[in-house]
């Protein structure tokens, strides 16, 4: 206490710098990806594979960390994620095969869906990529070639992650971890974790098809919208995506976890298929400002009602199972999405993935609107 008040130590300072340098990278990365590749030749099919490529490293990767994590020291595996950035920044700028482009997107760091979920992610992103992801086009005006600027952002991105680790090295060593850690198995809420897992998957499949950089990609192909238009509408979207997380706080406390996850996700649905079917860049960018104001709702709401409906002792396996298999079917969709943006009607995937969400809400509703969280009996 100082003064009278908590004083935040400095490690957790020094992780909450590091996390907004690397939320500055992805807000950016992932609007510059698919333009970048667009800009050295490849078709909307071979990126919707190179997302697909990206989801399924990132989710072998987190898979593998669950497994060494014990192992090694936290620091020692920031320090190696921020390596991982710099590595890709520094080589995604010299990879033009597809190939190459395909191995760098697997182990590399860009995440294509936005990277991590979580309240200060999006409110990173808004607060410091709107005018950063418009970088590209300010020095296009000024003289360099629009490719030339976009691998300079690449060489931003490793910077940061230059930066991250910096701040990494400060955290203080652990001596005390353990060479293993037992394991939580599942018991009782056995059946509600798989169903739960299950019903995540087809979600999270369904969102691949709308993925941030394919969604981005929609808007540069359908309405020839610019990099810095992208940039403001990103903004805006990541900024209500981050609001909406203690509104859906406030109406799970009303109408219940279930209820809040279903009721928001299914207009955020509608608004996505209606944005697939519209002309108008006014009307669309509206329609998926309205989307994004209401689709993340259910991250905080889906996060609280898994921990509440398991024993204490089964919360990690839980949230183990619940989350590893939604990475996986998330990184499937993409690399459909990119043939059907390809196809006569590049709305497809919107429509696809909007179907298959609202389908989702009214089989989770159907199966849990039942087994409620003890706060809720």
């Amino acid at each position: 206490m100082v003064g009278g008040s908590i004083k935040t130590p400095p490690d957790i300072l020094y992780l909450y710098a590091a996390r907004a340098l690397r939320g500055f990278g992805d807000g950016f990365a992932i609007i510059i990806l698919p333009v970048y590749l667009q800009a050295v030749g490849f078709s909307p099919q071979q990126i919707g594979i190179v997302a697909s490529a990206s989801l399924l490293g990132t989710a072998a990767l987190t898979l593998l960390t669950g497994f060494i994590a014990p192992r090694f020291e936290l620091r020692s595996l920031f320090l190696a994620g921020a390596g991982l950035i710099v590595f890709t920044g520094l080589v995604f700028p010299a990879a033009e095969t597809f190939a190459f482009v395909l191995l760098i997107a697997f182990i590399g760091s860009i995440n294509p869906s936005g990277g991590d979920s979580g309240m200060l992610v999006p409110l990173e992103h808004a607060l410091l990529t709107r005018e950063t992801a418009a970088l590209p086009e300010l020095l296009a005006s000024s003289g360099w070639s629009r490719l030339s600027a976009i691998k300079l952002m690449f060489y931003l991105y490793a910077a940061l992650g230059l930066l991250a680790a910096l701040l990494y090295r400060r955290l203080p060593r652990d001596h005390s971890h353990v060479a293993s850690a037992p394991k939580t198995a599942l018991g009782p809420s056995k059946s509600i974790v798989y169903r739960l897992a299950a019903l995540f998957s087809m979600d999270a499949f369904a969102g691949g098809f709308v993925v941030q950089s394919l969604l981005a990609l929609w808007l540069f192909q359908r309405f020839d919208l610019s990099l810095e238009a992208a940039s403001v509408y990103f903004f805006a979207s990541s900024l209500l995506g981050a609001i909406s997380f203690p509104v859906a706080a406030w109406l799970a406390g009303r109408i219940g976890l279930i209820n809040t996850m279903v009721y928001t996700h299914i207009p955020s649905s509608l608004c996505l298929i209606a944005a697939a079917f519209s002309s108008d860049l006014t009307v669309v960018l509206t329609l998926l400002l309205v989307r994004s104001a209401l689709s993340q709702m259910d991250v905080p709401t889906r996060s609280s009602y898994v921990m509440a409906v398991v024993t204490p002792a089964e919360r990690t396996a839980a949230a183990s199972v619940t989350a590893v298999p939604r990475s996986l079917a998330s990184s499937i969709s993409p690399a459909i999405a990119g043939f059907m943006l390809a196809g006569p009607f590049s709305g497809l995937p919107l429509v696809v993935c909007g179907c298959l969400k609202i389908g989702y809400d009214l089989a989770l509703l159907r199966m849990f609107r039942h087994t409620k969280p003890p706060e809720e009996v």
